[in-house]
This record gives structure tokens, C-alpha cells and sequence, in this order.
């Protein structure tokens, strides 16, 4: 089955460089109108220009395809809406969202500034709010959506010196969850992208072999399936230098223990059976947490 784009229309933010334009030329080479969305500063956030998002679009249009460049900052929700009336005036809808743009701001917790720690979750965090809030009603009143979320493995798993991006990336996962619930009834499916691909933010950190195995363009397939029409919803697809994998959140079966005086000493003993992954459940909702912990207790009780 082809996955093509025809009469879609794709926004992809930080999409003057590095993965964000191959998000971007990938869509439009399928078939998508795409806004090539670009802030132009430099990896830390600092400086801007739309001349990187009108490159991608020249390349874009060379090829044949329809683009127009567009360089909102991400954090600024009015001009979101701005880049958004864009494309509707342009093309009379908005099929797909790609929220990509980000920045970092590394430095261990202990000598991390706030302001840098805020930055970096007002980019990554605020800044697909924005972008989702503005095309969510639009959305809903075609029954058609696609968003990518980007997050990470140093959200879902950590990474010295990046509490403050780890912890946007994590938020964005579970923004994911609650979205991808919320958008079903619409036909909005909502996923997430864990990409590992070398860009402007990895250059000098790894050997020259390995970056070219983790050419941005090995991750756009997971991108392109995401934003596809037959594309899951609720997943977190990971991809880098071809391979694909998914990480769920899981729930393990745990332990009854009650709630008598002695219980946190018995939970510390206890921890190795609680932690244990035998039976472990991905749940579909927040609720069967809950669920799972009532059940036992009834069952405890002989309920």
C-alpha cells in the first residue's frame, strides 16, 4: 500500500534544517502542500530569519512541489494562529501537523540556569501547544487530523546534562496520551516520534561513521507513517539509522499490601514484586491504574 499525500495539507515546524526539512520535503515529494515553518535562529534559540524555511520551499518547488515559508516562533501563540490562517487562506485546510522545532539549552541540573530550563519547556512544550490548539478546531470540523509530537529518549529514559529537555520531551508524551483520546471521536489520531538522528544538536558529540548512519532521513518513514491516513494513534514510534521500535508506558501487576501501619515497611520489601514486569499492561486510559489497584483490593477483601 502507497502512502501518498495528494491534497493534504502539512504544517512542519523547525523545518529549516536538519529533520524538520526532510520531514518537510518528504511530505511535499508524496503529494503534500506544505508550510515550511522556521524560527531561523541557531540550536540554542538565539537570532532569526525566515531565509532557512524559503530555502527548504525553493527546493520544494524546484521539485515540483507546493510550499510556502513561514517563520513563527513557536512560542508565540499569535503568531501561531497567523502561520495557520496561512495555510487555510492559501489551501482552505490543515490536514497534518508536525510539531518539530526545538532548541537546547544543556548544562547538568546543578548549574542550569531557570530561565534556560524554561526556555527550553516553553519551545518544546508550549510550542506544540500552540501549534496543536491552533489547527485542533480545524481539525475537528474536517473529521481529519494527523499530529506528530516529537519527543525523545532523553525524555522517556534520561541523559546527563538534560533535565530541562528531558523533561519537555517526557511532557509531550503523555500531551500524546490525552490528545490522541480526545481527537479519536474527530478522526484526529495523535502520536509521538522518539527520532535519533544526527543534527545541528549532536554535530561534535559523536564519530563521523556514526553520524552518517543516523542521517536525519532514516527517521522520516516512522514521520511519514504517523502522518499518514492508515497511521495508528496513541503510539510512540522510535527510529534511527533504520531501525524502528515502539516504547510504551507500562503498568506491572504489583502488589495488594493494604494500608496498615507496617505497609511501607512491607512495600520496601516487597519493591522487587512490584517492580516486576511479568503481566505488565499498557493501559488505554489513566483510569485502569486505578481500576487494577481497586481490584485487587477487592479481590484482597473477598469483594
Amino acid at each position: 500500500m502507497s502512502i501518498d499525500f495528494k491534497g493534504r495539507v502539512a504544517i512542519v515546524t523547525g523545518a529549516g534544517g536538519g529533520l524538520g526539512k526532510q520531514h518537510a520535503l518528504a511530505l511535499a515529494a508524496r503529494g503534500a502542500k506544505v508550510v515550511v515553518n522556521d524560527l531561523g535562529g541557531d540550536v540554542h534559540g538565539v537570532g532569526g530569519s525566515v531565509s532557512a524555511a524559503q530555502a527548504v520551499v525553493d527546493e520544494i518547488r524546484a521539485a515540483g512541489g507546493e510550499a510556502i515559508a513561514n517563520g513563527a516562533s513557536v512560542t508565540d501563540f499569535e503568531a501561531v494562529q497567523k502561520m495557520v490562517q496561512q495555510a487555510m487562506d492559501t489551501w482552505g485546510r490543515v490536514d497534518i501537523l508536525v510539531n518539530n522545532a526545538g532548541i537546547l539549552r544543556d548544562k547538568s541540573f546543578a548549574k542550569m540556569e531557570l530561565a534556560d530550563f524554561k526556555l527550553v519547556m516553553d519551545v518544546h512544550v508550549m510550542g506544540a501547544v500552540h501549534c496543536t490548539k491552533a489547527v485542533w478546531p480545524i481539525m475537528q470540523a474536517q473529521n481529519y487530523g494527523r499530529v506528530v509530537m516529537t519527543t525523545s529518549s532523553s525524555g522517556l529514559y534520561g541523559n546527563f546534562g538534560q533535565a530541562n529537555y528531558g523533561a519537555a520531551k517526557m511532557a509531550l508524551a503523555g500531551l500524546m496520551q490525552t490528545l490522541s483520546i480526545e481527537g479519536e471521536k474527530h478522526n484526529i489520531r495523535v502520536n509521538a516520534l522518539a527520532p535519533t538522528a544526527a543534527t545541528r544538536m549532536t554535530e561534535g558529540l559523536m564519530p563521523e561513521a556514526v553520524l552518517k548512519a543516523l542521517e536525519p532521513s532514516a527517521v522520516v518513514p516512522a514521520m511519514l507513517v504517523m502522518a499518514s491516513e492508515g497511521a495508528p494513534n496513541r503510539t510512540i514510534l522510535c527510529a534511527g539509522a533504520g531501525g524502528f521500535e515502539a516504547a510504551q508506558i507500562t503498568l506491572t501487576q504489583g502488589v495488594y499490601l493494604g494500608t496498615g501501619p507496617d505497609t511501607p515497611e512491607r512495600l520496601a520489601a516487597a519493591l522487587a514484586q512490584v517492580t516486576d514486569l511479568s503481566g505488565a499492561l499498557v493501559p488505554k486510559a489513566g483510569s485502569e491504574q486505578g481500576a487494577l489497584e481497586v481490584g485487587k483490593a477487592m479481590k484482597a477483601h473477598g469483594a
